[in-house]
């Protein structure tokens, strides 16, 4: 096995490691909405408990697509098949229907047990059928072209997209070849400077309005400052016209965060 497709193999089994213990919760939730009529009080409490849980699981979802994409960009860097990013890419999909199954399972069961505890103990014989039937309903009113908007489908593509061009960067060199060397490095240096704090970033993280880069941490800080103060805050890069930063733009740029990494290189 070559080591680009075994980088690959180890991914997809440290990513399905985490979602191992969904079916047992699954499971779970369900055979408590099988209870009925004497204890309904005890058993929406029971199903509070594991939903509460299934919740938790979104967070290992979570955990588990960055692995997924960190695995991916591992074989860009190395030069891996395109077959095996497909396969990286429709587990990024995978994933990102579980998340959207488990935000509506989630929702159907609140909706449901929030009307039964307002209704007679034998109400809680159909509790099991109304929960399906409304998970359905919210299951359909999405289609697969939703999954490709995930966030964290959306993060992937653009991560390998910015992790290509560093990789194969002939085409931009292209276009830099008549520049001095002097001022490319500049240009470089400039690109991974907060214009925050004047330092190379950290934790990058991109603005999707204007696609400016700052330093996650010194960013919130300055949305939350100009917030408390009931100011919005301007991107603070020269000439732009983004007036009102917004924490629900920003996304991590896991590209440029392994680029900053390398650069300083392996920690002691």
């Amino acid at each position: 096995m070559s080591s680009d497709s075994l980088i690959c193999v180890q991914g997809r089994k440290r990513a399905f490691g985490v979602f191992g213990v969904l079916p047992e919760i699954l499971n779970g939730v369900g055979d408590i909405l099988r209870l009925a009529g004497t204890s309904v009080a005890m058993s929406l409490s029971a199903v509070t408990s594991k939903l509460s849980d299934l919740k938790k699981c979104q967070t290992d979802i979570g955990t588990g697509m960055d692995i997924v994409t960190e695995v991916a960009l591992d074989l860009v860097e190395t030069e891996g098949s395109e077959e095996d990013l497909k396969k990286l890419e429709q587990m990024m999909l995978d994933c990102a229907r579980l998340d959207r199954e488990i935000n509506c399972f989630v929702e159907a069961v609140e909706q449901i047990t929030t009307e039964a505890r307002q209704q007679p103990p034998e109400a809680m014989f159909t509790v099991k059928n109304r929960v399906r039937e409304r998970f359905a309903e919210l299951e359909g009113s999405f289609s697969e072209s939703d999954l490709q908007r995930h966030k964290k489908v959306v993060s992937y593509r653009e991560s390998l997209r910015n992790a290509q061009k560093l990789a194969n960067p002939s085409a931009a060199a292209s276009t830099e070849e008549e520049l001095d060397e002097d001022i490319v490095v500049t240009q470089s240096q400039q690109k991974l400077t907060c214009p925050l704090t004047l330092m190379e970033m950290v934790n990058p993280v991109k603005n999707k309005k204007c696609s400016h880069h700052y330093d996650h941490d010194a960013v919130l800080d300055m949305i939350r400052r100009n917030e408390s103060q009931k100011k919005k805050f301007r991107c603070p890069v020269v000439g732009c016209s983004n007036t009102d930063v917004k924490q629900s733009d920003l996304v991590v740029d896991v590209a440029m965060k392994r680029m900053i990494q390398k650069k300083q290189g392996p920690r002691t």
